[in-house]
């Protein structure tokens, strides 16, 4: 999507406001011995008493109201009976639409106790999605965002999922422009142009490259190799003035 006119700014700042707190709150309920179905239902009522309504379900059919993935799930993981436990790595993922506007954002978080590795990958993943989004703006290469975060875990010794990559948002889940690469690619040759509406969402992790499911569901995918892996997502405007990102809690 591209936003033209400050009304559809204003619906995109309030379904991104939207899936924000939504992911805050479920972040902060989160607790050993849960369900990821319990915490699910907690996201779906928020988001539903908001009046948005679940994008993966709404796009996808998929079997939840948000994606729950934790441990050697990396992403898409199916609410259901499994308990959360002490010393997990959790990533929530919250999508919705409201009044014909999607926005999009995700958060990986340790339950307690914390390693340090773990610890220090989750500060890192949200570093690294911050170095791309500090790269979006219009007339901007796509590839800076890409090239940046691949820099940034080359030097800090991280490696990157090359295939789950952000994405045009706005209008659907899933606009244009697709696969908008959070690793190097020498093939990127787009620009981002005033007013485009996507997604920055590295998947940085401790020695996996690639993300792929098991054959035992249609949508949880896993690390490979299986390794701690982190993803940091938020739904941007690229602007004249740099990057709008509309999914701050607040």
């Amino acid at each position: 999507m591209t936003v033209s006119n400050e009304e559809e700014l204003e619906g995109l700042k309030t379904i991104g406001a939207i899936v924000a707190n939504t992911l805050e709150a479920m972040r902060k309920a989160v607790e050993p011995g849960m369900t990821t179905a319990e915490l699910d239902a907690m996201g779906r009522k928020l988001l539903e008493s908001a009046g948005a309504q679940p994008a993966p379900e709404l796009t996808y059919g998929f079997p939840g109201a948000t994606c729950i993935s934790i441990n050697a799930e990396v992403a898409h993981g199916i609410p259901g009976p499994r308990r959360i436990a002490a010393g997990d790595l959790v990533n929530i993922d919250v999508s919705a639409e409201k009044d014909g506007y999607f926005a999009d954002t995700g958060a990986s978080f340790p339950v307690p106790p914390v390693k340090p590795r773990i610890e220090r990958l989750c500060r890192d993943g949200r570093r690294a999605m911050w170095v791309g989004l500090k790269q979006v703006g219009a007339g901007r290469p796509f590839a800076g965002i890409g090239d940046a975060i691949g820099a940034f875990a080359k030097k800090n010794g991280y490696s990157l999922v090359r295939n789950l990559s952000s994405h045009g948002v706005g209008r659907g889940l899933h606009d244009e422009p697709h696969e908008i690469a959070t690793w190097p690619d020498r093939g990127e040759r787009r620009r981002m142009h005033e007013g485009l509406v996507f997604t920055v969402e590295p998947f940085l992790s401790l020695g996996a490259e690639w993300a792929e499911d098991d054959g035992r569901d249609p949508w949880t995918l896993y690390s490979v190799p299986n390794a701690p892996t982190v993803q940091y997502e938020h739904t941007v405007v690229a602007t004249r003035n740099g990057p709008l990102v509309l999914t701050l809690p607040g």
